[in-house]
């Protein structure tokens, strides 16, 4: 079923946690909740779930008005942090709870329980109840409880948050086809931007209240709305410059280091604007000191991560700028070394507002990021 929100607002007492939030999600599609903490987007959940009422605005669910419609009554699949496990029930009677109350046949609903547990690595502890699990264990009982009844709505409030690492990691490859295959529309929350980049057919970013851009994780990666999006998206974060572009020889450009770094024609609306470069640490990369536009840097750290090796750098006006490249890619280790930037990976936005100007229309999602 499709599922659409029409100027949600939600209050409590003199606080707005929700402002006018608005969202179309399609049948079938999942649309990924992300934001910081505190941002709204458990409290949009619990409206969408009938918890509680919102103050304004409409929630229409397969094109129906839900108001007054009981949780119940909506049709939905939950999974909330707070587990919400029932007590005197093992894991395996918690996750077969919506299908006994659908009275499935003993055969079919073992079956689906099992298949989902095995998914999500818990069929080991299904005999176990509630307080003889972890967080972790608990957490995934929640979400396969949901899976099991395989719903048109599936509300998911950031499932693997209690989960560890390799799990995570595991579970970002399976939910999509999951997912996918149960045909449902799905609403993911998460803080997590590799979680969001990979699970999302569409991201909404939620910040304060409200949504502040929606689009499909590249969107999202190379379009940010703002420097606040740029920077909750990428690790390391993104490096922010303040810069003025100029018109020379009639060509764009912004000086860092003391050498002018072309900014290509999308860019000359910001001429003479007080604005904020942004170069995502992939887009820098080290090259001999006599190449064209390099711009000289001084190392002051490096740190491998796995399959990739992050460094820490200052330009001649002390400014940080960090710089990854693969493990495996030889590049100076300390003292002075050079740099170049790809233009089609720049991104611009305005100083005083945040707002994106313009850039990495052309630039690509690095290896990685989607997972």
């Amino acid at each position: 079923m499709s599922l659409s929100l029409e100027n949600i607002v939600k209050r409590y007492k003199s606080e707005t946690v929700l402002d006018g939030v608005s969202l179309d999600v399609a049948r079938g599609e999942t649309l990924v909740l992300f934001g910081p903490s505190g941002a709204g987007k458990t409290v949009l959940l619990r409206l969408i779930a009938g918890v509680i009422d919102p103050d304004e605005g409409r929630i229409a669910i397969g094109g129906q008005d839900m108001t007054g419609v009981e949780p119940e009554d909506r049709g939905l699949g939950m999974a909330f942090q707070n587990f919400a496990l029932f007590p005197h029930m093992d894991a395996r009677k918690n996750i077969a709870a919506p299908l006994t109350a659908r009275r499935m046949d003993k055969a079919s609903m073992a079956e689906t329980v099992s298949r989902v547990a095995r998914m999500l690595k818990i069929e080991h502890v299904l005999h176990h109840k509630p307080k003889e699990l972890s967080n972790g264990q608990k957490q995934r009982t929640s979400l396969a409880r949901a899976l099991a009844a395989a719903p048109d709505v599936l509300l998911l409030d950031d499932p693997l948050r209690n989960v560890d690492a390799k799990l995570r990691f595991e579970m970002r490859l399976e939910l999509p086809r999951l997912l996918k295959s149960q045909g449902a529309t799905v609403i993911y929350v998460t803080q997590d931007y590799k979680e969001a980049m990979a699970l999302g057919d569409t991201i909404a970013v939620l910040d304060a209240g409200q949504i502040h851009q929606i689009g499909t994780p590249e969107d999202i990666y190379l379009r940010p709305a703002t420097v606040e999006i740029a920077r909750l998206f990428g690790d390391p974060v993104i490096n922010l410059l303040d810069v003025t572009p100029q018109m020379v020889d009639g060509r764009v450009q912004a000086m860092l280091s003391g050498v002018a770094v072309p900014l290509g024609a999308a860019f000359e609306q910001a001429v003479g604007r007080d604005c904020t470069l942004g170069i995502r640490a992939e887009a820098l990369k080290f090259v001999p000191a006599d190449t064209a536009g390099a711009i000289p840097v001084t190392i002051e750290t490096e740190a491998p991560l796995n399959e990739k090796t992050i460094t820490l750098a200052l330009t001649r006006n002390g400014r940080e700028v960090m710089i990854s490249r693969p493990a495996t890619q030889e590049a100076p280790s300390m003292g002075v070394a050079h740099v170049l930037p790809d233009p089609s990976s720049l991104h611009l936005f305005e100083r005083a507002t945040g707002r994106r100007i313009v850039g990495a229309a052309k630039a690509t999602v690095p290896q990685g990021a989607l997972q």
